[in-house]
């Protein structure tokens, strides 16, 4: 194969380059015609304003809601555009994008934008709109096929073809009963083959997945995942169907869900965007790390419960920061298994008991070989490098190894209960954030290697 053939096209600056050409008009339109929406919206980041201005006129708003689909600031190039000829942008997209792009624009001008657009999409962003943004009907989209079961199949290959107009999720067909009750779905293949006199009933799959429009994003998202439909039905209270989530909104969900799954575990109250300013991020910071303050404030104080032991054996406060750390890493590693586990919602008590099982025998495990690591190496360490007896050298490591077993096992616990614990009061799992793991650890890690410490080589040991 030719090596100019395998070399990845830069299509983004070949339409900045047509958009700059001096083209304009239905040529460019004809031109533009060969581009994906994608690198269009690419190429107006990349524009200025009066190059824009071209595109937007050559385009036209039914092209255009394509390709401001893609944009993540659609409000900034709205806002170039008259009010009137942004409202037909809009209600030319699909409803989820709609939504998405007033979200962009100030809150006076998103009025103006509504009272331009039709009565029918008008209609469907305030039914998107209606829906908190962690219920699933925030996330659908209305553009879909519904049909009546009571339809022959050719009636029904004509209701398609009249809706596929408005409406390009065809590769599935709703049906509704009486009462326009949701009933089930067909596939369109199955109805392009279908002889005229077959009965729709016969192809109808009445068993068909589906989602309520309340249902919490986080408790459908793994269903949704699971049977890797190309759309899913979104019905309301009275089981009719108002929306779809496709599979490309799935994707958008569980990259959202990620990604505030990721700021939680960071310690954040919400996922952080490259372009917010300094005080958004820092107020997103600021309450985990208040929180963290005073319970470092604990650790401190707890370790100065035991400054007599410190007093007798110094040397102790030289391996404080290996229980601590070896403790927090353990503690994490729970935490993010427990915490994808959680996912699946149909867990038993039984399974969770199980887990917690499993990872404190994980750490048990882990902490028996690293005790015994530590028991021998620190052991060397303080009798050939500080010249104490050998006696003093290893009853020292050996406080350290059995400290480091237990904080393990401990942590481990924490790791997975704590999770736990707040997936039961129905607190998002993810808000077991690493930071506040790491520090319950560490208070965890404190109390058992300072009254070990205090028991063995103070009270047992005589090590003064």
């Amino acid at each position: 194969m030719n090596e100019e053939m395998v070399k990845t096209a830069c299509f983004t600056d070949e339409v900045v380059r047509l958009a700059r050409s001096g083209t304009s008009g239905a040529q460019l339109a004809q031109q533009l015609d060969d581009y994906h929406e994608k690198d269009i919206a690419a190429a107006l980041e990349q524009l200025d304003q009066q190059h824009r201005l071209l595109v937007y006129h050559a385009l036209g708003a039914e092209r255009l809601s394509e390709v401001f689909a893609y944009l993540n600031d659609a409000g900034k190039y709205l806002r170039e555009l008259p009010v009137k000829s942004a409202a037909s942008i809009l209600q030319e997209m699909d409803a989820d994008d709609a939504v998405d792009a007033l979200e962009t624009v100030p809150p006076d001008t998103r009025k103006d934008l509504l009272e331009q657009m039709d009565s029918e999409a008008k209609a469907d962003v305030r039914l998107i709109c209606s829906y908190d943004e962690d219920e699933i009907g925030s996330q659908m989209t209305t553009n879909f096929i519904l049909i009546d079961r009571q339809l022959t199949v050719k009636q029904a290959m004509r209701a398609l073809i009249a809706q596929a107009e408005e409406n390009d999720n065809i590769s599935t067909i709703y049906v509704s009963g009486e009462n326009g009750v949701f009933c089930g779905a067909i596939d369109l293949k199955d109805l392009i083959i279908a002889r005229e006199n077959t009965s729709l009933e016969t192809l109808i799959s009445t068993s068909y997945p589906y989602v309520s429009a309340r249902e919490r994003i986080e408790d459908c998202i793994e269903r949704l995942k699971e049977y890797a439909e190309d759309s899913i039905p979104v019905l309301n209270e009275k089981k009719r169907l108002i929306g779809i989530i496709t599979a490309q909104d799935i994707v958008e969900v569980v990259d959202d869900e990620m990604g505030d799954d990721y700021a939680k575990l960071g310690g954040l109250t919400a996922e952080e965007d490259l372009n917010e300013s300094l005080l958004v991020s820092v107020k997103k910071r600021l309450p985990w790390l208040i929180i963290l303050l005073f319970l470092g404030m604990v650790v401190s104080t707890v370790v100065g419960l035991f400054e007599g032991v410190v007093a007798h054996v110094a040397l102790l406060v030289c391996f404080q920061s290996l229980i601590l750390d070896m403790a927090g890493n353990v503690g994490t590693q729970s935490l993010a298994v427990t915490i994808r586990v959680l996912m699946d919602e149909s867990l038993t008590a039984r399974q969770k008991l199980e887990l917690v099982w499993k990872e404190m025998r994980i750490g048990l495990c882990n902490g028996g070989l690293l005790g015994v690591l530590a028991l021998l190496f620190i052991g060397l360490y303080v009798w050939l490098f500080k010249g104490k007896s050998i006696h003093y050298a290893f009853c020292l490591s050996g406080c350290v190894g059995v400290s480091l077993l237990l904080s393990m096992v401990i942590s481990s616990f924490v790791g997975t209960a704590i999770p736990m614990f707040f997936k039961k009061i129905k607190v998002d799992p993810a808000v077991a954030s690493g930071p506040l793991i790491t520090t319950v650890n560490d208070l965890v890690a404190v109390i058992t290697y300072y009254s070990l410490s205090w028991l063995m080589l103070v009270e047992v040991f005589h090590l003064t």
